[in-house]
């Protein structure tokens, strides 16, 4: 596996602005463990770059693979693609480091979709997949929520925000989902982004809230936002994007089942309505029934796995607005757009049901490729989102 100056789809050449630290990759260090539970069984970032490099070498070109960034330490940030279609969908996880499951699935994906099995084949013809697993390895690797970076730092790489106050989703005091910030604080990557691609930071955007946009400040966004308009630049849209999370302990509305996987194809307000007015100018790319399309084809998915844990799935929290999000500023650059909640974070559960958990992402996510690769997807009834049950923060009983 090559690093690359420039990877094929472009990605580096589009990030001028960000200041890489000078330091080597293999000079970071795991920082100290921080809660009780063990999460030995996920991937860290050296075990993903063997494994990437595995499945590159053992595709015989099937797996692409490209280093298409560096984190705020400098470790490298990777794609892995596969498929020649002309329908484009990028998956991306761990952009919150204590969410680990969807790394794991998607290097089990990845795995099977190189083979040479007449299935495979067939997606691969109809599809092209990118896959961003690991997109912010310092959280990773210290299995925390925000990154390693400091507003110094920020205000290093753009001294025009010299004098404003710091953006609202730093953190640099207290103790977070058995975090210490004030020791080592950093940002929520997944609010640093912005419907603009081309946006570049001004103070009179700080230090913002979380129903206006981001301001790409951080590398880890920087990079992500650089691979979407890449394959923007290549395929003309991004059919499809993807966000693998984690939430807390929830249950499927009007029931006592722990939920298993939360779904959610809404971001931001329809730019089309009043409620979505101030996004109007997006208004023409927004997607909404092809994203709930996608919704429902994960879920139709998990519930043909009959009486089981797979099907304890649920909607998400709707209403919501966040532009500052990869899924909202994507969903207003046109792409179908689907959230994964996975249940429990690391700091509560460490490694416990991982097996169930990983493969509830990988068998919805396989439903979404599958319909996306044979078409199928667009004779869902976008309306039977509406009937998939809501989360619910309680039990019944």
């Amino acid at each position: 596996m090559k690093k690359k100056v420039v990877s094929t789809i472009g990605i580096l050449g589009l990030c001028t602005s960000l200041a890489f630290p000078v330091y080597a990759a293999d000079m970071v260090k795991q920082e100290t463990h921080h809660h009780e539970y063990s999460i030995s069984g996920f991937i860290s970032h050296g075990e993903l770059q063997k494994t990437l490099k595995q499945l590159e070498k053992t595709s015989n070109g099937v797996v692409q693979v490209d280093v298409v960034g560096q984190s705020h330490k400098g470790l490298d940030i990777y794609t892995a693609k596969v498929g020649t279609g002309d329908k484009v969908i990028l998956i991306q996880s761990e952009i919150h480091g204590n969410e680990k499951t969807g790394t794991v699935a998607l290097l089990n994906l990845l795995k099977s979709l190189s083979t040479n099995s007449k299935e495979a084949k067939k997606i691969r013809e109809e599809v092209t997949i990118v896959f961003m697993p690991m997109m912010n390895p310092d959280a990773s690797e210290a299995d925390k929520r925000r990154n390693s970076m400091t507003w110094d730092e920020v205000l290093y790489n753009f001294p025009q925000l010299t004098g404003t106050t710091p953006s609202w989703n730093y953190l640099d005091r207290g103790i977070s989902q058995s975090y210490n910030y004030g020791e080592n604080p950093g940002f929520d990557v997944n609010r640093d982004f912005n419907p603009n691609l081309n946006y570049v930071p001004e103070a009179q955007d700080f230090p913002g809230a979380s129903n206006t946009p981001g301001w790409f400040i951080t590398p880890e966004s920087q990079t992500a936002r650089d691979v979407y308009k890449s394959l923007k630049d290549e395929y003309g849209i991004v059919d499809v994007f993807i966000d693998l999370h984690h939430q807390g302990m929830s249950y499927v509305d009007g029931t006592d089942d722990e939920v298993t996987l939360s779904l959610s194809a809404q971001f931001v307000p329809d730019p089309n309505t009043s409620e979505g007015a101030k996004y109007a100018e997006y208004a023409e790319n927004y997607r909404y029934d092809y994203s709930r399309q996608l919704n429902v084809a994960a879920y139709n998915e998990l519930q043909s796995y009959g009486n089981s844990k797979f099907t304890n799935i649920s909607l998400y929290s709707q209403g919501l607005d966040l532009p500052g999000t990869a899924l909202g500023s994507y969903a207003l650059n046109g792409s179908g757009t689907v959230l994964f909640e996975v249940r429990g974070q690391t700091q509560m559960m460490g490694q416990k049901e991982k097996g169930q958990l990983v493969k509830s992402v990988e068998q919805g996510l396989t439903g979404i490729i599958e319909a996306v690769a044979d078409g199928s997807v667009e004779t869902l009834n976008p309306e039977d989102y509406e009937k998939i049950p809501l989360t619910s923060n309680k039990p019944t009983n």
